[in-house]
């Protein structure tokens, strides 16, 4: 089986455990702080947007943006997990990864991992769990693997 990392990752931050086999548990490897994530829309982006008038009459109307400023930060997140991650797999640091993510951010995590190593996830877990005390986790990840 070899070793397995799981990652367990919310917009703000993320811990990297290992996991050797059944019975041995899960050592922290790594903490990625990330506290832009807990930023809201209004925080990241607090200029106002442009103004134009309409090509006809003289009706005014504020330019939008096209991506939501804290997904473009989760995102920018997402792909520099993804490096960590990608970084493990080419010096064969882990055989199997295992994600843990809220619904949204896991999906945004998934599309950020290049396909050789999204090929070594065995198991994905739609729960945010990244305030979870690490002596708790275990019992979380139960339902998709044996720790």
């Amino acid at each position: 089986m070899g070793k397995r990392w799981v990652l367990v990752a919310h917009r703000s931050g993320a811990r990297l455990f290992e996991n050797r086999g059944p019975g041995k548990g899960l050592e922290l490897l790594k903490t990625v702080e990330h506290p832009a994530g807990k930023l809201r829309s209004h925080d990241i982006d607090s200029d106002k947007h442009g103004r134009s008038f309409d090509r006809r009459g003289g009706g005014r109307h504020a330019y939008t943006t096209e991506q939501d400023p804290t997904m473009h930060i989760a995102e920018q997140f997402a792909k520099q997990l993804a490096e960590l991650l990608d970084d493990g797999r080419t010096q064969q640091r882990y055989a199997q990864l295992v994600l843990v993510a809220e619904p949204r951010f896991l999906g945004i995590l998934r599309a950020a991992l290049t396909s050789t190593t999204a090929a070594r996830v065995v198991a994905t877990l739609t729960k945010d769990l990244g305030s979870t005390n690490a002596r708790e986790l275990p019992k979380h990840l139960e339902d998709v693997i044996a720790i």
